[in-house]
């Protein structure tokens, strides 16, 4: 009886021990699964690299009105505030530009109309006095007997459109002067100055002082003469170079008509527009002014280096 009594105790102790061990076992395995799901995943820190994002640049086409805007110096802001000071010193005498560039500087076919110089603003400068000799300039107008003209720098210049254009120039002494632009200025020549035919300098001031503030802004002058129209020399039905001559407005833009419609085409820094392919030489022109006013002319022959009238202005502002 003793002997059954003590074999039953160490059964009983025997199977709490298997309960035992097997409880501590899965308390173990629960706290090594628990201790395990707290543990940063080691492969991802053997490669930080892999979860990184790629830096990528995406460039924007530029916007018709991006293409033809002017840099900040001397650009009039919206409220029509004038151009800074010049400083530059007097310029020497520039040749004319007689030949074509193989690679003529062109402006963009989208600028704004008005483009730097616009209506109705007063821009300050200095004016310079220069030798205008005959009167022709890079503009290409080609000799005048009217030497009451100026150079105007290279910023306001901008790729010849202020060619043409009339500027009433104001000297500090309360003297002033009206001045056609047919030549550029080319730097030291900051924005805002005007380099003045030494005739035109001689109504300001005299020409020992050099140099004068001045402020001038655009005209729309009374002229009873009509424009005129010039293919430039070597123009030929597969390439063309077409200036307007004799408008009371600066031109802001020259089209010719095409088998597709009308056509624009650049302009270059020697004022003539081209069309590098031939496509709409000898036929008829449109001709826009910084105001919008659009003229259309025909009956205009492709004969190189002959100024042909139009019998059309335009119209005074």
């Amino acid at each position: 009886m003793q002997t059954a009594r003590q074999a039953a105790r160490q059964r009983r102790h025997r199977r709490r021990l298997i309960l035992g061990t097997t409880l501590a076992l899965t308390a173990a395995s629960a706290l090594a699964y628990l201790v395990m799901g707290v543990l940063p995943d080691r492969r991802t820190d053997a490669d930080p690299a892999s979860a990184t994002p790629v830096a990528t640049t995406q460039v924007r086409a530029a916007t018709p009105t991006e293409t033809g805007t002017p840099t900040a110096s001397g650009t009039p802001s919206a409220t029509g505030t004038p151009s800074p000071t010049a400083t530059a010193t007097t310029a020497s005498a520039r040749p004319s530009a007689t030949g074509t560039p193989r690679s003529p500087r062109t402006a963009p076919t989208t600028a704004s109309s008005a483009g730097r110089i616009r209506p109705g603003t007063t821009y300050t400068g200095v004016a310079t006095a220069y030798e205008a000799k005959d009167g022709d300039g890079a503009c290409l107008f080609g000799p005048s007997p009217d030497l009451m003209i100026a150079a105007m720098n290279t910023t306001d210049y901008e790729t010849s459109s202020a060619c043409g254009a009339y500027v009433l120039v104001r000297a500090a002494n309360g003297k002033s002067i009206t001045v056609r632009i047919t030549n550029e200025c080319p730097l030291p020549c900051a924005p805002g100055q005007l380099d003045l035919s030494q005739e035109a300098f001689a109504k300001l001031a005299d020409l020992k002082v050099g140099r004068i503030p001045i402020t001038w802004q655009l005209l729309s002058p009374s002229t009873s003469e009509t424009m005129s129209v010039r293919y430039k020399t070597g123009s030929n039905p597969y390439w063309c170079g077409i200036q307007a001559i004799g408008h009371r407005n600066p031109v802001a833009r020259l089209e010719v008509r095409t088998g597709g419609g009308w056509r624009q085409l650049p302009r270059t820094e020697y004022n003539y527009f081209i069309s590098a392919d031939g496509s709409g030489c000898g036929s008829s022109i449109r001709v826009t002014d910084i105001y919008g006013e659009r003229l259309t002319i025909t009956g205009i022959a492709l004969r190189p280096n002959v100024v042909q009238p139009t019998g059309v202005q335009f119209a005074r502002h």
